[in-house]
């Protein structure tokens, strides 16, 4: 299930944009205004809102290590800010003068690219906030931006309905003029890598104005050449959808619709998880957080809405989805735990005359892993021994991280062949256990350990999804 845990009612017109770094979620609207959050407890930072534009801005995005946020404008800029200060480092004025409608930044913090409603390319050395390259799709409006995860090449779409594929010297290697009839609104590139032999896949995801989110494969062949082919169509909304996003993990993706449902996909399978409806209008932006189950979908409404994706998924039809379970203990691992799931646990095992006490001593999973009986006795005053033994039993039970004869192969690191912890995604499109893959690459001349081809970049994703699945079992033995 998908839960609804705020809204942000700050904008004081329509949502444009939304955008997660590791610790801060940004909107930005037609009010001129960017407002950024701590997603800790999604309170305003104290410099928000940032107001530098003279127009309504359009898109916004952070450098992959959140110290910068940049944001473009109908006023023909690309404005640049500090996310210690608040205030502006650069404005970048877009060649031409005309309104950007959109911009991105690469992994790599190399290079952005704003695209211009009078189809207008710059590419932007990001750095020193020198213009790079220029280039143009004539006749046409340039709304969708997104670079791959190796930073190499970017791919735009536009009003006119194509997209386009593009290297850093803004050679057009690839056209699809047909992506979506009526007009591309949105693009988004899956952050992992997966190569094999002689070629290089991409994933991307395209939404449109025919209703449709579509998965596209992009393959990088040795020779220098590219093809593109649709890999899924996916129909879940019944009006124009506006918006599309991955997770960090490439496993799931979400996208905002004018028929005012946000839609969450499993990416692999293209599947429907969810349809949630608590948008009044159009919903015309939605976001990942890269460090936790949670999206951010901003609309028409001029609010914000932040979900939190729980365990068990359920289609339209109220059933579990394959493969899913409802245990709403298991959506993380334990230490990820919150209060709520501490005291769902609680009843679980019997142990429900706890609750309460928990609650008011702000027990989650981490303090829950913690507790001994000195503390159950003298901090949580349980007096009862047999209480006491029969909790730390359980809580034995959760600590357990033997590695039987039954663990799913996957579960396990290809390197350590000992079950992950911190499961991260490498460019090879395998998961490792985080501390193993980087010392692997700082000591293997950056090969894959699973196909020993070289790695294109080092750039590491973590794999939430895989980290839940890994929770759910740990804590069914």
């Amino acid at each position: 299930m998908a839960t609804l845990i705020c809204t942000l009612q700050d904008h004081r017109d329509d949502v444009n944009w939304c955008a997660f770094s590791g610790n801060l979620l940004a909107t930005c609207s037609g009010d001129k205004t960017l407002r950024v959050y701590k997603t800790q407890d999604f309170s305003e930072l104290p410099f928000s809102p940032l107001s530098g534009h003279g127009y309504s801005v359009h898109c916004c995005c952070f450098s992959p290590c959140g110290q910068f946020l940049a944001s473009c404008s109908t006023d023909a800029t690309v404005v640049v800010w500090s996310m210690v200060s608040g205030e502006i480092e650069a404005v970048l004025e877009h060649p031409g003068r005309s309104p950007v409608r959109i911009c991105a930044l690469s992994p790599d913090s190399a290079h952005l690219v704003s695209g211009a409603s009078d189809g207008t390319l710059a590419l932007w050395d990001f750095p020193s906030k020198q213009l790079h390259r220029t280039g143009a799709v004539y006749d046409t409006t340039l709304v969708a931006c997104s670079f791959s995860p190796c930073s190499q090449v970017f791919v735009t779409g536009s009003t006119y309905g194509d997209l386009r594929l593009w290297d850093l010297d803004m050679r057009q290697l690839h056209a699809e003029k047909n992506a979506h009839d009526l007009g591309v609104t949105c693009c988004t590139f899956a952050p992992s890598i997966l190569s094999g032999g002689q070629v290089v896949q991409f994933r991307l995801a395209s939404c449109g104005q025919d209703s449709q989110l579509k998965i596209w494969t992009i393959n990088k062949f040795s020779t220098g050449g590219h093809k593109m082919q649709l890999l899924h169509k996916l129909t879940g909304q019944t009006a124009p959808v506006l918006s599309c996003a991955y997770s960090s993990d490439g496993q799931l993706l979400v996208s905002g619709s004018v028929d005012k449902t946000v839609a969450v996909y499993d990416a692999n399978n293209a599947v429907l998880l969810y349809t949630l409806n608590q948008h009044e209008r159009y919903v015309t932006a939605c976001a990942f957080s890269p460090t936790a189950p949670i999206i951010a979908t901003g609309s028409m409404d001029k609010t914000v809405n932040i979900w939190r994706l729980e365990d068990g998924c359920r289609g339209r039809d109220g059933k579990s989805l394959p493969g899913r379970t409802s245990a709403s203990r298991s959506k993380l691992l334990v230490g990820d735990w919150s209060q709520e799931d501490v005291s769902v646990w609680l009843e679980e095992e019997g142990l429900g005359a706890l609750v309460e006490k928990f609650r008011a001593n702000d027990i989650d999973g981490t303090e829950l892993l913690s507790l001994t009986k000195e503390t159950l006795a003298s901090e949580l005053h349980i007096d009862s021994v047999g209480l006491r033994n029969k909790l730390l039993r359980k809580v034995e039970e959760l600590k357990s991280d033997s590695v039987c004869s039954g663990t799913p192969d996957e579960f396990l690191c290809p390197i350590t062949r000992e079950l992950m912890r911190e499961p991260v995604i490498a460019a090879d499109g395998y998961s490792y256990e985080r501390e193993a893959i980087e010392s692997w690459i700082n000591t293997k001349n950056r090969s894959s350990p699973m196909t020993n081809l070289p790695l294109l970049t080092t750039l590491l994703t973590p794999n939430h999804t895989l980290k839940m699945a890994i929770g759910r079992w740990k804590t069914s033995q």
